[in-house]
């Protein structure tokens, strides 16, 4: 329940009246957003240059901006939301380390590429609920730490198919041992 100290935003509690902390938390939304969308689009066209590349690249710099705000607001209310914090910057840095293996078409360039990648979209919405799952339905009857582990217990065997099944990993693997 949100208190005289909190502002609503569509049904969820925003714990401040600060003018700036709120216009930092719309922005920060509507990155969070609008990367959250693009690393769908991302993950779900095909691979290889072209559309796949074009949206993982709108996805890590939108993923760069949620952090900047999130880095922003955190040191607003620095001792509730450092661990928002910390799970931003291990997003951000996953994606960085993920956009260093993009283009290598080495089984194992691949594999690094996917699990980071995909790495930094977990963590980005592991931060999304431990933040607003208590906000949400179905969610906020959930104890709290499974708000920690539900993204990586649905997105780390998902990650785990596409480092071994994937049609390129797999083409090339299979490249390798007739070679």
């Amino acid at each position: 329940m949100a208190d005289n100290s909190a502002t609503v935003l569509l049904g969820i509690p925003i714990p401040s009246k600060d003018p700036v902390f709120l216009v930092f938390i719309v922005v920060h939304i509507a990155f969070g957003i609008a990367a959250t969308i693009s690393g769908a689009v991302a993950m779900l066209m095909n691979k290889g240059r072209g559309r796949h590349s074009r949206y993982g690249t709108i996805y890590f710099w939108l993923l760069a901006g949620v952090c900047s705000t999130m880095g922003i607001l955190s040191a607003m209310r620095w001792s509730q939301n450092y661990p928002l914090f910390i799970l931003g910057v291990l997003a951000l840095a996953t994606a960085y380390l993920g956009r260093q293996f993009a283009g290598r078409y080495d089984v194992q360039g691949l594999r690094l590429h996917i699990a980071a990648m995909g790495s930094s979209y977990v963590l980005m919405l592991t931060a999304f609920y431990v933040d607003n799952g208590k906000n949400l339905p179905l969610w906020r009857d959930l104890p709290q730490a499974t708000m920690w582990i539900i993204p990586a217990a649905i997105g780390m065997p998902l990650i785990l198919r596409a480092m071994f099944r994937h049609p390129f990993i797999r083409k090339r693997s299979a490249k390798v041992t007739t070679d």
